[in-house]
Order: C-alpha cells, then sequence, then structure tokens
C-alpha cells in the first residue's frame, strides 16, 4: 500500500477515535480540555520547531501583520470548533458531531462559492441541495435544527477558509494559531488554579497525563495528514476524510450506545447519497481532466 494512504488513514484514524480519548476525561469541564488542548498543543509544536531547527523560517514567516491576523482568526475559529466538539462528546452528541463532519466538505464548498466566487457544477449543486433536504429532514422530525453538526461543519468550513490566505506550512500555521490562544488559556488556568476549580493537579495522575497528552494527540494527525498531501492525490485524501466521522459515528451509535432512530437513519441516509454523488463526480471530473488528448 503506497505510505501516502496508510499516513492518511493514520490521521484520519486518530480524529476518528478521538471520541474515546475525550470520554476517558469527561469529568473535566469542557472549557477546561480547551484551555490545556491549547497550552499542550503549543508546548509540543514548540519542540517540534525547535528539535527541527526551524525558528528562523517560524520568525520570518510570521512578521507580517497580516498573517498574524489570520492567524488569530483562524485561531479563534479553530478553539470554537475545539469547544463545541468536546462538549458534544461528553454529553452525548457523538452521532450528531459526526454528522458535523460529514457535511464538512459540502460546507468548505458552498464557503468557497460565496466568499472565493468558485463554480460549482450542476451535479455538485445537486449533491449540496440533497444534503439540505437531508437537514431539513432531520429538522422537521427533531423540531429543531441539528445545531451541533451544522456549527462544527460551519466553524472548520470557516477556519479552512482562513487557511487558504495564509503562506505558513501546517506545523508553523498551527504553531501560531495555537500561539495567539496561549496566554489567554494560560491565564484562564492560573484564574482556575487561584479560585481552586483547576482540575489539572488537583484530581488523579492519569488525567493529568491525558490532558497533557492532548497536545501529542492534536498535533500528530496534522503532521500526518500533512504528510500524505505530499505523496497521494487529492481524489484518494478526499475520500479518506470519511474516514473520521464514520469511525465517530460507529463509536456514537455501538461503544456508547446513543440513539439513533429510524427518522434519524433517513436522514443521515440523505446526506450519505449527496456525499457518495458529490464524491463520485469530483474523482470522475478530476480523471476526466487527466486523460490525455490526442
Amino acid at each position: 500500500m503506497n505510505i501516502g494512504i496508510i499516513l492518511a488513514i493514520g490521521a484520519y484514524s486518530i480524529w476518528g477515535f478521538l471520541p474515546i480519548y475525550l470520554k476517558l476525561i469527561q469529568d473535566v469541564p469542557a472549557l477546561q480540555i480547551l484551555v490545556h488542548r491549547s497550552i499542550w498543543s503549543f508546548i509540543f509544536l514548540i519542540f517540534l520547531i525547535s528539535i527541527r531547527k526551524d525558528w528562523s523560517n517560524f520568525m520570518l514567516a510570521i512578521r507580517d501583520r497580516k498573517t498574524i491576523l489570520f492567524g488569530a482568526i483562524a485561531g479563534t475559529l479553530l478553539a470554537t470548533n475545539w469547544l463545541i466538539f468536546i462538549w458534544a462528546v461528553n454529553t452525548g452528541y457523538i452521532v450528531e458531531s459526526s454528522l458535523g463532519y460529514f457535511i464538512n466538505p459540502l460546507v468548505s464548498v458552498l464557503l468557497g462559492v460565496f466568499f472565493l466566487r468558485e463554480k460549482l457544477r450542476t451535479i455538485q449543486w445537486f449533491a449540496v441541495g440533497l444534503a439540505g433536504v437531508g437537514v431539513l429532514y432531520l429538522t422537521i422530525n427533531y423540531g429543531n435544527l441539528p445545531w451541533i453538526a451544522l456549527a462544527l461543519a460551519s466553524s472548520f468550513g470557516l477556519y479552512g477558509l482562513s487557511k487558504k490566505t495564509s503562506s505558513l506550512d501546517s506545523i508553523k500555521g498551527l504553531t501560531l494559531e495555537t500561539g495567539v490562544l496561549f496566554i489567554p488559556a494560560l491565564a484562564y488556568l492560573l484564574f482556575l488554579d487561584l479560585k481552586g476549580i483547576s482540575i489539572f493537579g488537583h484530581t488523579s495522575l492519569s488525567v493529568d497525563v491525558l490532558l497533557i497528552a492532548l497536545g501529542l494527540v492534536t498535533a500528530l494527525p496534522l503532521l500526518l495528514f500533512g504528510a500524505a498531501a505530499q505523496r497521494i492525490n487529492l481524489s484518494t485524501l478526499g475520500l479518506t476524510q470519511y474516514i473520521a466521522p464514520t469511525c465517530q459515528f460507529l463509536i456514537g451509535v455501538l461503544i456508547y450506545h446513543e440513539p439513533f432512530s429510524h427518522d434519524r437513519l433517513i436522514g443521515f441516509v440523505i446526506i450519505w447519497l449527496a456525499l457518495i454523488v458529490f464524491t463520485s463526480e469530483g474523482i470522475a471530473y478530476r480523471r476526466r481532466l487527466t486523460v490525455p488528448s490526442y
């Protein structure tokens, strides 16, 4: 098997099984988990840049004010996505969270249309419309929008859009984004400790280790993804992205036994069909472009 495919599967599998990791620390408030994820990710990435002896390139890359501004925007959007996901997982909404990452590619396409003036082909519009029907069906049957899924898809889609303007690679970009979050996260953690309500250092060693290891759990799949993107084509990479929400969906239903009614299944199936149409059309279109003409 191509090493790039193995790296991509590794990245999306880590993201897919993340709910199990978060469940191990579900007694820690979501905001505190977010704070630790930001702090330890930044520390791990600083260590990584030091190992690579890449400090001069990093400092040169972030001298531009526009780069810092968009890094701050991206960091805020990433923190929002993380917080919603952490809260959703630890309050029993893993299945709905998985829906957010299933529809994320379609949301990203729409953001490209509205903000980057990108054009959609007819079948792509059909797929987006079909997904909208699925969301509408779920809304009617549950009496309210699947807001967790939509919030996750929108925040991550906007995060991806903000990254479009960045000239930084994945390691430098994430270092800047977590660096922007580091000071307020550390200040909040110190405030909690002074108030005597911080979990870190006041419960068990295992919880402390799991909170610290969030830095590695956050950065490792991004490194694997970046390496995979350099080795395999976009169509293959696009197919592997569904590993993560599929794992999350199965974990929610089979391991944590979250409710999944017949009506909810119909809504998901409509959205899955939209993704099949969208992905198949994209693969076919890229193949047509690569066929040599004589």
